[in-house]
């Protein structure tokens, strides 16, 4: 009777062994499912696509949709997006990955007539993984495609020069990579009719090696000053006007 208790006694402490690590693992695959979900960073603008609501009639909206050099844009030159009434959707860091998965809520939902799409810098810097141009520009395509499907116009941009990554130093070849990819792009603009904005030749130095240094607010440059942003409002909002 006595090896009979014990036996259940070492049953139930095995089961309950197996019953703590499952839900372990359980809480484990919870947290990461929950970071993957929020891969995109719906989040971020949530609230503010939430108060924005319907266009008003008549309202003819224009959504810039990016990474950090979107995302620091409004902060950098508030009165470009106030007066010309410009919604900013760029998020530090991301990708055309996504971009493409947070299209619906940041673009299409808002229901703009015309999506500035500008992409590359992230990718080229493989902040989500080793960089792939098939893929990225594949991303490009699909978010034209998206576009189009609402009813949306689309401006695409070129990326920025940049000689290097701050924050991955280990990449390399980033320039001969910025332009393939930018040549790339403003092929498929012009086969598809879509205006096609280039930054790039405007802000790359005459070495070819990078963005010039008073359009830089950072070293290698990346990030545009307020007078590289300057230039880059000289060459879109024509395009944009057109478009309205």
């Amino acid at each position: 009777m006595i090896q009979n208790f014990a036996l259940n006694v070492n049953i139930f402490i095995d089961i309950m062994r197996k019953l703590i690590l499952l839900c372990l693992l359980l809480g484990t695959m919870g947290y990461c499912f929950g970071q993957k979900h929020d891969f995109a960073n719906w989040k971020r603008y949530a609230e503010a696509n939430a108060e924005l609501g319907q266009p008003a009639k008549g309202e003819k909206r224009v959504v810039l949709m990016g990474n950090s050099i979107t995302d620091g844009w409004p902060r950098t030159r508030p009165e470009f997006f106030n007066d010309n009434k410009l919604i900013g959707r760029g998020i530090s860091g991301q990708t055309s990955y996504q971009f493409l998965l947070r299209f619906r809520e940041d673009v299409i939902n808002l229901k703009p007539k015309v999506v500035v799409i500008n992409y590359g810098t992230n990718d080229i810097a493989e902040n989500t993984g080793a960089y792939d141009e098939d893929l990225t520009f594949g991303n490009v395509c699909s978010m034209v495609d998206l576009a189009k499907a609402n009813g949306i116009k689309v401006i695409l941009t070129s990326c920025l020069p940049a000689e290097g990554f701050g924050w991955r130093k280990e990449i390399t070849g980033s320039m001969d990579k910025i332009r393939h990819l930018n040549e790339r792009v403003k092929e498929y603009a012009l086969s598809h009719k879509i205006p096609y904005v280039d930054y790039f030749c405007s802000m790359v130095n005459d070495e070819g090696t990078g963005m010039i240094s008073k359009y830089a607010k950072d070293k290698p440059g990346v990030h545009p000053s307020a007078e590289g942003y300057a230039v880059m409002e000289k060459l879109l909002l024509p395009v944009i006007n057109k478009l309205r």
